[in-house]
């Protein structure tokens, strides 16, 4: 079964952040809005999704601000210029869910743990996990969307984690463009 067989307005497209919507900054956190850059192809993506799913919701685990390196007001300025760019594009982002915590402290929202997206849930009702997608670029985020028995699609450009780890991964996208490119082609 294709990726667009399973989709329709009442799915849910969960998406991580760094390496799948934004630039990753090996060994560094995005911490300031200026550092925020979208990956080539992301706003049309996201425009091309907002068309599809019914929500569109970004899970991100930001430990910069557990480790004293940036503050939550820094984070929301880096959001609101996300959410600007994504509208310029023609997109949404129905909401943004963020994990402060130190990994080392294992807090429930931070994924792989399940927190942020029980609070979408909480926050949107008609979020069913069976019909969700998670997009990211890790590990985490796999198992992330196998504990809420979601379709997980890895995003980037090293598909190692998906060798390694078969059964966490249904899919693989170079980048979010493209997985839309794929998804609309298949129309």
């Amino acid at each position: 079964m294709t990726l667009k067989n399973l989709i329709s307005k009442s799915w849910t497209l969960f998406l991580d952040r760094d390496g799948v919507i934004n630039e990753r900054l090996v060994g560094d956190y995005v911490k300031h809005a200026d550092d925020f850059r979208f990956i080539n192809g992301v706003g049309e993506a996201i425009k091309t999704f907002s068309e599809i799913f019914g929500r569109i919701v970004v899970v991100t685990n930001q430990q910069g601000i557990g480790r004293g390196l940036m503050t939550e007001e820094m984070l929301k300025q880096i959001h609101q210029k996300m959410i600007q760019e994504v509208q310029a594009a023609g997109g949404r982002i129905d909401r943004i869910y963020y994990c402060s915590g130190l990994a080392e402290a294992h807090p429930f929202d931070r994924k792989p743990n399940v927190g942020m997206a029980l609070k979408a849930r909480k926050d949107f009702p008609e979020i069913r996990f069976k019909k969700s997608i998670i997009a990211g670029d890790s590990r985490s985020d796999m198992l992330f969307g196998r504990r809420l028995g979601m379709t997980t699609v890895l995003i980037g450009e090293s598909h190692i984690i998906a060798k390694e780890n078969p059964n966490l991964v249904d899919y693989y996208f170079p980048s979010l463009a493209t997985m839309a490119q794929t998804i609309t082609n298949s129309k």
